[in-house]
């Protein structure tokens, strides 16, 4: 009864007029700043924050709109992901794996709107969990270390093996692309400079917009034009912008998991999304894909990351206001946002500031509700980019990249890397390499080298700290799982192929 009374407060908090105008006037923004490529929720928060103070909100009222702002960038990234193929975030990047395709066959509509109910169950899912189990979670959450850290990203890798499809030397040689890209720049421990080149824009590593910008949207941008040279392919249009019930029945298992799964990824601070979504995305891959349909436009392709990064983005919630320990990088501004309130986020928050909690929680509660019925009547209107004629769309999105990729260091240096990274990701994709692999590569190779460096540093180098509880062992063993079991089964597999045939 203390949570529902608590929620009631909340509530109370979460529905006055000026709270329910800056949720929705957040939210709205957020879903536009998210399906701009590049700019993602962190920018998003970072844009409105000084906003925020400037017109004296109270903290409550600020936090909500920060954190409208936040969930509705994590809608709107599928938006370019799913209609053009460049995804507007890293947590949107496993969603244009089967979203992008289904745009091709005409199917744009009802992809858009089964992510946007993928990431309202996500998103409600996840913030039910932050109401009901926050404390204990948190307490879960202390209890993983650097080792810890570095086992899961060895498990999220050991994830990748599910999208390396029938071509996993590919799969492979993009995924150490990606990791090779993440060592460039200084080496924070030793300072020494790593693959720069003895340039001085390396210094601080490749940025991750440029990367995604480079591979993702300049790469698509010339296969267009060589489409355009070679005759455009029509797409079909099936005239639906709603999704069914047949197709609904086919994700709901998947959304729910997913969602689960996502939300206990968040709970850990500096997991994120991202993560979420590659495991969430191959973990249903081995579940359904009997027919080997995804990554060629399987509606579930799309349910499942979707609903992962949505309930990862509420579940970074957990640490932010019961440890004071930021879930992902958009709460670590969020974080400041409080401290100029003088407020202190950690385990006293939930007593020293219930209003200030609970209404934020019940305001995720009524922001979902918004995002949804704002997202699904304008699925109609999204869609209608995929008729837009190449010779418009592709200067708008050269356009929107280079503000994007410009607007991080303001170097012309960026640019002419974002080309060089476009052709190179031409070229890799005229060869059949997958882009999932590499970008993954690139945003968790860092996390993983700077945990195992923390853990290493605790024991002198002792490589037993590695293995040493029993969350890490049990991430190797799942790691290791996921590497051996599918070549045994594809073994098995080759293995029956002379018999029947012999039969």
């Amino acid at each position: 009864m203390g949570t529902l009374s608590y929620l009631a407060t909340g509530f109370g908090v979460a529905l006055q007029p000026v709270n329910l105008a800056v949720a929705a006037f957040g939210a709205f923004v957020g879903t536009v700043v998210g399906m701009l490529p590049g700019l993602g929720p962190i920018n998003g928060v970072a844009i409105l924050l000084p906003l925020a103070f400037a017109l004296k909100l109270p903290p409550e009222t600020a936090l909500i709109l920060l954190a409208a702002v936040y969930i509705g960038c994590e809608y709107g990234g599928r938006i370019s992901s799913i209609l053009i193929n460049v995804p507007g975030d890293a947590s949107a990047i496993m969603t244009a794996m089967d979203g992008y395709p289904m745009a091709r066959k005409g199917l744009g509509g009802v992809a858009l709107s089964i992510s946007a109910w993928s990431s309202f169950v996500g998103s409600i899912t996840a913030t039910t969990g932050l109401a009901i189990a926050a404390p204990i979670l948190a307490k879960w959450a202390l209890a993983f270390g650097p080792a810890e850290y570095f086992a899961l990203m060895v498990f999220a890798f050991a994830c990748l093996t599910g999208l390396m499809g029938s071509q996993p030397v590919k799969a492979l040689l993009a995924t150490i692309i990606g990791l090779s890209l993440s060592t460039v720049g200084v080496d924070a421990n030793s300072g020494v400079y790593r693959f720069t080149f003895d340039s001085i824009h390396l210094a601080d590593g490749v940025q991750f917009i440029v990367v995604v910008i480079g591979l993702f949207s300049i790469s698509e941008v010339l296969l267009m034009l060589e489409e355009a040279v070679h005759g455009p392919a029509s797409i079909p249009d099936t005239g639906r912008t709603l999704f069914n019930m047949k197709e609904l029945a086919l994700t709901w298992w998947t959304t729910v998991r997913s969602a689960l799964v996502g939300f206990v990824v968040g709970v850990l601070p500096g997991a994120g999304a991202t993560v979420a979504s590659a495991i969430t995305y191959t973990m249903e891959k081995r579940l359904c894909d009997k027919e080997g349909t995804f990554g060629q436009g399987d509606i579930r392709g799309v349910a499942a990351p979707e609903a992962a990064n949505n309930a990862a983005a509420n579940g970074s919630f957990v640490p932010m206001l019961t440890l004071g320990v930021p879930g992902s990088g958009t709460t670590a501004v969020m974080m400041g946002a409080l401290t100029l309130y003088n407020i202190t986020p950690g385990p006293v928050l939930f007593e020293q500031q219930p209003t200030l909690v609970w209404g934020l929680i019940a305001s995720m509660f009524v922001g979902n509700v918004m995002l949804l019925f704002m997202n699904i009547p304008l699925v109609g209107l999204f869609t209608r980019m995929l008729k837009v004629p190449n010779w418009v769309l592709v200067p708008g999105i050269l356009a929107v990249s280079t503000v994007g990729v410009y607007a991080v260091h303001a170097t012309t240096f960026d640019l002419v890397l974002m080309a060089g990274l476009g052709v190179g990701g031409y070229l890799l994709r005229k060869c059949g390499m997958p882009m999932a692999p590499l970008i993954l590569g690139f945003v968790l190779g860092d996390m993983m080298e700077q945990n195992l460096r923390r853990a290493l540093s605790i024991t002198n180098g002792e490589l037993d700290i590695l293995w040493a509880s029993p969350i890490s062992i049990s991430l190797w063993v799942g790691a290791a799982l996921m590497i051996v079991v599918p070549l045994l089964l594809r073994l098995r597999g080759k293995g029956r192929t002379p018999t029947l045939a012999a039969a």
